[in-house]
């Protein structure tokens, strides 16, 4: 019997195809990888990171390849860009409207659905020529880790 995280990984790897068809992109084994280790991650990892996880399993890939694999899965929308208090690259396989709770401490990134907040609405017009695509909003705070170890100092 499947496991509901089994369940989960198939659905996605099932997108992931679909998606880079839909996209041009050559289905290699590399990427389905890559893009598996993200999705497991959760974390809204590093290349580095998916880099160290992706090299148990294919000990010959370059931290180069992960990292060209990752901007195209950024280019084409297969993956977003979080990238907390303007450090490392840091992706997301969640491509849903959300928000992020970022920890200033050890700079973990957590998921805040799209619903869990009001929506933002702007006070004033955009400037001129400027086009939204997409508005998400950043919390920053302490994890609950950090702040045990905050109250404990």
């Amino acid at each position: 019997m499947a496991t509901t995280a089994t369940r989960r990984s198939e659905v996605e790897l099932r997108a992931f195809r679909d998606r880079c068809r839909a996209a041009g992109l050559a289905l290699t084994h590399q990427r389905e990888v890559i893009y598996r280790a993200v999705c497991a991650m959760r974390n809204h990892p590093t290349p580095e990171a998916i880099y160290e996880r992706v090299k148990a399993e294919i000990p010959s890939i370059s931290l180069g390849t992960v990292y060209k694999n990752v901007k195209t899965f950024l280019d084409t929308g297969l993956l977003r860009e979080v990238s907390p208090m303007h450090g490392s690259l840091r992706v997301d396989a969640n491509t849903m409207e959300h928000h992020h709770l970022i920890c200033t401490g050890c700079r973990s990134v957590s998921d805040l659905g799209a619903d869990d907040l009001e929506p933002a609405r702007l006070r004033r017009p955009l400037p001129e020529g400027f086009v939204l695509r997409r508005c998400a909003v950043e919390l920053y705070g302490l994890c609950a880790s950090c702040a045990a170890q905050s109250d404990q100092s």
